[in-house]
């Protein structure tokens, strides 16, 4: 599933694109693509004629701000991939929304797993209203109230291990198992530890390498292991610097020892048990 940093990019180029274009028309070719409205008329009637002002992002989220008021709202979960293409050029059988905008241009909307989601947000209406799970969202990485404050008090009490916290999206928005697992590593904790035993010095430690990784990736154009692509389908490039997320057995980039990978809550953790003992 992309994460922060692949939505940043997207979002990044996005915002470099498609902007004061009009949305012309398109074509919904899986109805439950839309998440809102389920009217396929109703989604066209809502967007057509108008132009995308800018881009934003919230957590794994993208929001387009429309010049009439209202949002486009786009989740790419699993697979989803947001290309910018022209029109002529044959669209693969895993498409599921076009979008045109002018210049014989389109914004693509593929998903191979169909989990993705868009929406339309009218002016009247907020994104959080439309979109329930922004509701639920945490505090985003790069900003001042993610700090070691706001990690004791969320974790003072939690048995939780703290792999499995940073992956709540109503702790942190964005991090996913990727970038949990780097930033584990570069902070030194294991990613069983139990979350309310961390020191302030450790939560520190976190906060900083949480941003840290993630501002890494997002100046690599985030990390391309299965199907994110860029914009423009470019493959991203974190993947090839990673310390431990997919290099289980391979040697530690600080130490040498083998990278060890756990089943934890159900998803792969990779760690160096030497780094993070």
């Amino acid at each position: 599933m992309p994460e922060l940093p692949e939505v940043e990019t997207v979002c990044r180029g996005l915002n470099q694109l498609t902007l004061g274009q009009p949305i012309e028309g398109g074509e919904v070719l899986l109805p439950r693509t839309l998440a809102y409205p389920f009217s396929i008329a109703e989604f066209w009637e809502g967007i057509t004629g108008t132009k995308i002002n800018l881009w934003q992002r919230r957590g794994k989220y993208l929001l387009a701000l429309l010049d009439c008021g209202g949002y486009l709202g786009v989740h790419l979960r699993m697979t989803g991939q947001l290309l910018w293409v022209k029109r002529d050029i044959s669209y693969p059988k895993h498409t599921r929304l076009r979008l045109f905008l002018g210049e014989d241009q389109e914004l693509r909307f593929v998903d191979t797993r169909t989990f993705g989601k868009v929406w339309w947000i009218p002016p009247d209406q907020s994104p959080e209203k439309i979109i329930t799970g922004l509701q639920k969202l945490g505090v985003e990485p790069f900003s001042q109230a993610f700090s070691v404050e706001y990690l004791q008090h969320k974790l003072k009490t939690s048995r939780r291990k703290i792999k499995s916290v940073l992956l709540d999206q109503e702790v942190v928005a964005g991090i996913g198992n990727i970038y949990a697992d780097e930033a584990l590593f570069k902070s030194g904790i294991r990613p069983d530890a139990i979350a309310c035993s961390l020191t302030p010095q450790q939560l520190e430690k976190l906060r900083w390498a949480i941003c840290d990784v993630l501002q890494t990736s997002i100046d690599k154009g985030g990390t391309t292991f299965s199907d994110f692509l860029s914009v423009t389908g470019v493959n991203g490039n974190y993947g090839g610097v990673a310390w431990v997320y997919g290099r289980g057995g391979e040697s530690c980039r600080v130490c040498g020892t083998p990278i060890e990978r756990v089943k934890l809550g159900g998803r792969s953790s990779h760690f160096c048990p030497s780094c993070q003992g």
